[in-house]
């Protein structure tokens, strides 16, 4: 008698459809250094994918529109609480013509656009972004999609022991997106 085959760790959704995962974002003082470390931990380089975010303004959460070389463009929807301790962030990616459908036909108000160059690694469960943002600076945020085989507190562990592992290389935790970064009239 043979096993079924295991499930794919699938992102767990919340009953609107919404994917969750927990992220942390910080300064980056050494990129060369930190590839080097996740490296060493066991990620595997994915590749340096280059960016261009268009956020829009619409009420009580965020959009923005990625556009990555060289792949189809993906809306994402999503809402998560501005700390600078790792947290929770839901989210929805839809596709142009699902955006279209969602948003609606007529131009949205654009607030700002962020431009980076960055590089993904993955390690279990967590992608790791190295990220170069024109006009601010470099970064690393690290996302952990909670699915039925790692919940919550199993991807706030495994971001825990990345950032430990990081640590001489991290500068300060950041609160906000690079999107409201760029926005703040400090940033001009």
């Amino acid at each position: 008698m043979s096993l079924p085959a295991p499930k794919p760790n699938l992102p767990d959704r919340g009953d609107d459809g919404a994917m969750r995962n927990v992220e942390f974002k910080a300064e980056l003082r050494d990129l060369a250094l930190a590839m080097s470390v996740c490296e060493t931990l066991g990620a595997r380089y994915v590749g340096m994918l280059e960016q261009t975010d268009t956020y829009y303004r619409i009420a009580d959460a965020r959009l923005k529109k990625r556009e990555t070389v060289g792949e189809p463009a993906e809306w994402i929807f999503y809402e998560r609480p501005d700390t600078s301790s790792p947290k929770i962030s839901q989210f929805m990616i839809y596709s142009e013509s699902e955006a279209l459908e969602r948003f609606g036909f007529s131009p949205l108000p654009v607030w700002v656009v962020v431009k980076k160059t960055r590089e993904l690694l993955l390690l279990g469960n967590v992608r790791i972004h190295l990220d170069m943002v024109r006009d601010l600076g470099t970064f690393i945020e690290l996302e952990a999609m909670v699915t039925k085989g790692s919940d919550e507190a199993a991807c706030r562990a495994s971001i825990a022991r990345i950032r430990n592992a990081l640590a001489p290389m991290l500068g300060e935790p950041i609160s906000s997106g690079y999107s409201d970064m760029l926005a703040e009239p400090s940033a001009t």
